[in-house]
């Protein structure tokens, strides 16, 4: 790739600011824990993996600046931090995952010093960062085979380089056809209110010279109705057991419109997102964001002043609907 998602440099999380794309390519330093649990909540780093990745370089850049010499003091400052970035952002199970891999690597070395702690946090923060995009790779060679050459395919919201550590989900199982050399186009929802699709998905395409179309949310059904989409990849933020994904809102829209016109529907995600502590996705938490987002584009107000706004920021697409799923492991199919 030729940006870096996010990376642990020095004594500091430096991460692509998202929300400054694609009109610039800028960076973000986080030297604390704190700046990297905002950069999280404003949505500077998103996507499930990549969440997870800042999660687990927080905790480490967190534990850095703990001043205790004995590990009780140490592990109570430190659980302090880990709940605050846990409450960053309530539906990636991945941002629960990676703070208790790192909750696990201080107790798997409660007997060493507080210094030896902290160089062990900082390591398994990059070794998360490292395992990401090998497993992202891996789910794009496993979900190449699932993409023909010629294939148009419609992707939702940003499930990319800029969503994981790098290469993507989604947008991995794309890269991995198009490394086939198949001849894939993508059409991008532009994804409203955020515009994940619109300012990422088509700004990391076009780096990668990998044919993509913009188009907002409502054109998708009548793409499909006119026989231009033949497969879509999503990824997702939470997968219950049973298979319910929860991802960015519209992606549900877009798998009944999938049913209804016999389009393949994929969602592409490391087994990291599946949470084995829920049976459906009717348990999964759905985050309500500031309503700005909607009443709002880039600052300018573009509703009533006073109007009623609903912000969910992802729903949930029911197992149903989902002709397979690709992880790391394999594509994953009913029962």
């Amino acid at each position: 790739m030729s940006f870096k998602t996010i990376e642990y440099k020095g004594d500091s999380v430096v991460l692509i600011d998202q929300t400054k794309l694609p009109s610039k390519e800028v960076y973000a330093v986080c030297k604390d824990y704190k700046a990297v649990g905002r950069a999280i909540k404003n949505m500077l780093i998103r996507g499930a993996p990549a969440i997870g990745v800042a999660a687990a370089m927080g905790v480490a850049i967190g534990a850095a600046g703990i001043v205790a010499d004995d590990f009780d003091t140490f592990k109570k400052r430190l659980d302090k931090i880990c709940d605050h970035l846990s409450q960053t952002r309530p539906t990636a199970v991945n941002l629960f995952w990676a703070i208790d891999r790192m909750q696990n690597v201080v107790e798997a070395n409660r007997g060493k010093s507080v210094k030896q702690i902290k160089k062990a946090l900082i390591a398994e923060s990059k070794r998360v960062l490292k395992e990401d995009i090998s497993i992202c790779k891996l789910i794009g060679a496993n979900g190449a085979d699932l993409l023909d050459d010629g294939d148009n395919v419609l992707t939702h919201c940003n499930a990319g380089a800029l969503a994981t550590g790098g290469y993507g989900t989604a947008l991995g199982v794309i890269r991995g056809a198009h490394s086939q050399r198949k001849k894939i186009h993508v059409y991008a929802d532009e994804t409203r209110p955020f515009l994940q699709g619109a300012r990422l998905t088509a700004w990391e395409l076009m780096k990668d010279n990998i044919p993509v179309t913009l188009i907002t949310d409502n054109m998708a059904g009548h793409l499909m109705k006119k026989g231009l989409i033949d497969k879509i990849v999503v990824g997702a933020d939470r997968i219950a057991s049973n298979g319910d994904a929860a991802n960015k809102i519209g992606t549900y829209t877009l798998s009944v419109l999938a049913k209804e016109h016999k389009i393949p529907f994929y969602v592409a995600a490391p087994v990291s997102t599946f949470d084995f502590n829920i049976r459906t996705g009717d348990e999964i938490n759905i985050e309500e964001r500031d309503t700005a987002e909607v009443t709002h584009v880039f600052g300018k107000r573009i509703a009533p002043e006073n109007v009623s706004v609903r912000n969910p920021a992802f729903d949930v697409t029911p197992n149903k609907y989902i002709t397979a799923i690709v992880t790391e492991r394999g594509v994953l199919r009913k029962p």
